[in-house]
């Protein structure tokens, strides 16, 4: 199912999710796969979607943190990449859980709406997989992504 028939399925969010994930997958490659929402009412940022539910389940959350991750993705809404364990040992305390699962690269691509951002999706794979291509590639995710997290929300809502 391509990503606009997940869209106008009636299993919502999931299939939109997964759809979103097939392409990230195409277009940039992904091993593990999640979107987490911004709650700055909470300060937190929680996990709404994951391809590893038993190492990442979706009710995860984590602090939204004043450090450089959130400086790039929060303050300057850009993606933010880091292509080996050391890297994101920097900014992510669950590094050994990342690299447990084989992966060794990330790329934190915000999707913002609206002059914020809304969540982001979070891609992981084998080191040094996100090039200068691939993050210039996950440019084209960003649409996909925000019809997921704007669907997500309005069933959040009860809308």
């Amino acid at each position: 199912m391509d990503y606009t028939q997940a869209l106008a399925a009636k299993d919502q969010p999931e299939t939109t999710f997964a759809a979103l994930a097939d392409l990230v997958r195409q277009t940039v490659g992904a091993k593990l796969f999640t979107t987490m929402s911004i709650d700055r009412d909470r300060g937190v940022a929680r996990r709404n979607y994951t391809t590893m539910p038993d190492a990442y389940p979706v009710s995860g959350e984590k602090p939204l943190n004043k450090d450089r991750w959130g400086d790039i993705v929060e303050g300057q809404h850009k993606t933010f990449v880091a292509n080996s364990i050391e890297e994101i040992a920097d900014v992510f305390p669950d590094w050994e859980l990342i690299r447990s699962l084989g992966c060794e690269s990330c790329m934190n691509v915000p999707v913002v709406i609206g002059g914020q951002v809304l969540g982001t999706l979070n891609c992981l794979h084998d080191a040094g997989h996100y090039t200068p291509e691939r993050v210039a590639a996950a440019e084209n995710l960003k649409l996909p992504g925000a019809a997921a997290f704007l669907l997500h929300a309005k069933l959040e809502k009860g809308a």
